[in-house]
């Protein structure tokens, strides 16, 4: 699946525009590499999201193409 599409279904950024964005801007590592919007990512990855000064790490648990709002949180894990 692709990174900003994983960042928008898993809710942890709520527009995927906007996670492209983020992405294009050199704002995503997965896996300690700068990742572009169309990188492939899969169960075990490492994502690392800058927003302003703050920083999010996370480690992908499961992927579905799609999820209610209440099984997005099990879709990762946050490791900061």
């Amino acid at each position: 699946m692709r990174v900003d599409k994983f960042l928008k279904i898993s809710r942890v950024i709520k527009r995927r525009t906007v996670a492209k964005q983020a992405c294009d801007q050199g704002r995503v590592m997965v896996n300690d590499k700068v990742a572009k919007a169309g990188t492939e990512v899969d169960i075990g990855d490492v994502i690392q999201i800058t927003f302003g000064n703050k920083e999010l790490k996370i480690v992908i648990q499961k992927i579905t193409e799609s999820c209610k709002k209440q099984d997005s949180e099990g879709m990762y894990d946050v490791i900061n």
